[in-house]
């Protein structure tokens, strides 16, 4: 991989890319497919940078002066953000995510266990959310186990900020 810290011949805007070679740059560049970020124009090149070298293993980090302070920048609009229908989509299934998860027990790794035991009548079925491996889960649903992935990530309980 390689960085290079690109510019907007446009706006001005400065903005870093990641590239497999430079040829790669090269060839992006070429066809179009780099644009800005901040005001999606198609005119980016390279900006002047600093090499980065690495320094060895037996050498010290040498401070560095204090950064100045960033000036106060205008938020600028995502260039590819998700079209407002989409977000507002993807809202919906977290609120109903979430309130599906307000009656559900945590039960951790003993997911799949528990939702065996509820499917074959050794406990009694309720709600329950938890960790499966992926192995697990194939094995709940050839077993005609009902689950379900819960597409928003879940902190367990207890591990949270």
């Amino acid at each position: 991989m390689i960085v290079f810290d690109l510019e907007c011949r446009d706006g001005g805007h400065r903005f870093e890319g990641w590239f497999s070679s430079s040829d790669d740059f090269a060839r992006q560049q070429a066809g179009g497919l780099l644009t800005c970020p901040a005001c999606g124009s198609a005119e980016v090149g390279k900006a002047v940078m600093a090499p980065r070298v690495g320094r060895k293993g037996n050498q010290l980090p040498t401070p560095t002066a204090a950064l100045p302070t960033p000036v106060e920048a205008k938020p600028q609009p995502m260039a590819h953000a998700l079209p407002p229908e989409a977000a507002a989509m993807m809202k919906a299934i977290a609120v109903m995510q979430a309130e599906a998860l307000k009656t559900s027990t945590w039960v951790g790794d003993s997911f799949a266990e528990n939702a065996r035991a509820m499917h074959y009548g050794e406990k009694d079925a309720v709600p329950i959310h938890g960790q499966a491996t992926l192995d697990e889960a194939r094995e709940l649903i050839e077993e005609g186990v009902e689950v379900a992935p819960i597409l928003f990530p879940v902190v367990p309980p207890g591990e949270a900020n």
